[in-house]
């Protein structure tokens, strides 16, 4: 039976930006209405984040059976049980998964609806019986993974995020096409748990990151036993065999394809609510609003970054804006990405090919590197450095760390960027002894270095010196 329901907001996806904006307004008090077609939770719950951080913290366990020999420990080849690694998987999911349920937004006020919707009208939406008039609709997605145009693929035999984490069998060969982020975690992760692993990438490993850094990860995974190959191209996939341009043929048990992702735009009847978009994503001003002023477009949908706490960073931003009529702008340069390898890769603000585009040789790079930080050494974790960019007046523009705990450790970078803090912030501050937290002050350090110990310092302190109490 048709129903028409005219809330205050309409939230349309559930992953992690349609649930930030529809618990927010609905804990302002307000009638809201969330559609999801699919999985509560959205990608990040149920195919990305958390089952890939979960399958690496189970092939981080394995790894550390084989490397206990420089603590005087006996290494040992760990013995994987991978339909039980799967369960443990599937069992984080579970566990997180009511806090994106259908049930816990019940309570606090919001209606799901389980279908999909398409606009009626410039306001107006269609979502099964279901008619919704709102002057608040917000649009949130998501992004699928693409597949590249490789003639046999579509036919193939393969996983992409979305279908990878329901394999029960460890892959005897894994070919990894992509050399991105969840390429490179997903090859480490089943490296360590036993399969043979090659990963073949067209242009760069990491090629989104700071150059040098990337190099200390891909050198890892190499190190681990993986085969990686950049600047390569495939001629065609036989079943889950890749045949090379020049003839080279890769034998394959199974296929990973982690080569990029598309938004979800289709199938919305985006033109009969004259929101613009293209194929990278629906059309958003700095205060994510479309071309229709009552539409707004946040997380993977609007092509701007995919990152989950992007798109809380939108959603926060919504909220700001479109429910408390405040300034909120997205500031872009504030968001940081981390690749969860070992050592893990992260970054914020701008690199140093960026930074030099931007700002020419006028730039300071400062760098202090884990070999340096007895944490570090006491752990055998001192591949990796940090690094940070600044102009001459010492305001941070960019930092980059690769190392153990990078995702953590780039926190302290994001704030001081966020506040337009300057280097003499993350100089001045007291960090514990012994930590990994060090290398940051050591790294903010060092832009003083120069001018602290350069021979007119060293004149005047010995004139100082001199003088009485």
């Amino acid at each position: 039976m048709s129903e028409t329901l005219q809330p205050d907001v309409c939230v349309v996806g559930a992953g992690s930006a349609g649930l930030v904006v529809a618990a927010g307004a609905a804990q302002l008090g307000l009638d809201v209405v969330l559609i999801e077609r699919a999985l509560m939770g959205g990608d990040c719950l149920n195919f990305g984040c958390v089952p890939s951080k979960a399958l690496i913290a189970a092939a981080k366990a394995a790894q550390a059976q084989r490397s206990g020999a420089a603590f005087g420990i006996a290494a040992v080849e760990p013995q994987v049980d991978f339909a039980k690694v799967m369960n443990h998987v599937i069992g984080v999911i579970a566990a997180i998964a009511p806090n994106d349920s259908v049930e816990r937004f019940e309570k606090l006020g919001v209606r799901v609806l389980k279908e999909e919707a398409r606009f009626a009208g410039r306001n107006e939406l269609q979502a099964g019986p279901h008619r919704i008039r709102s002057r608040r609709i917000v649009l949130a997605t998501g992004s699928r993974p693409t597949l590249p145009p490789i003639p046999g693929l579509a036919a193939a035999r393969h996983f992409t995020n979305e279908t990878i984490f329901a394999n029960r069998v460890l892959p005897g060969h894994l070919i990894v096409i992509g050399g991105g982020p969840i390429g490179l975690e997903m090859a480490q992760a089943f490296r360590r748990l036993g399969s043979k692993v090659t990963v073949l990438e067209a242009q760069s490993f990491l090629s989104k990151d700071d150059p040098e850094l990337a190099a200390v990860v891909v050198q890892r995974l190499k190190d681990e036993g993986g085969e990686l190959r950049d600047k390569v191209k495939i001629a065609r996939l036989e079943g889950t065999s890749v045949i090379l341009e020049g003839g080279e043929r890769l034998e394959g048990s199974h296929l990973l394809v982690a080569a990029g992702r598309a938004p979800n735009v289709e199938g919305l009847g985006l033109e009969k609510a004259g929101v613009a978009f293209t194929r990278h994503g629906i059309t958003v001003d700095g205060s994510l609003r479309t071309s229709n002023k009552g539409v707004w477009a946040i997380g993977d949908c609007n092509g701007l970054y995919a990152f989950t706490h992007m798109a809380g960073y939108e959603a926060s931003l919504f909220v700001r804006g479109a429910l408390f009529r405040a300034p909120a702008k997205l500031d872009a340069a504030i968001v940081p990405w981390a690749t969860y390898t070992d050592p893990e890769l992260a970054q914020v603000g701008l690199s140093e090919n960026a930074a030099r585009q931007k700002h020419g040789d006028a730039i300071k790079v400062l760098r202090w590197k884990f070999t340096d930080n007895d944490r570090a050494q006491t752990e055998r974790t001192t591949d990796g450095m940090v690094k940070a960019i600044t102009d001459r007046h010492g305001r941070i523009l960019g930092a980059a760390i690769v190392g153990p705990n990078a995702g953590e450790l780039i926190q302290p970078w994001c704030l001081a960027i966020s506040k337009r803090l300057k280097i003499s912030a993350l100089a001045s501050f007291v960090p514990p002894y012994p930590t990994l937290g060090e290398a940051s002050k050591r790294a903010a350090g060092s832009y003083y270095s120069e001018t602290l110990f350069g021979p007119r310092t060293r004149k005047l302190v010995r004139f100082l010196v001199r003088l009485p109490f």
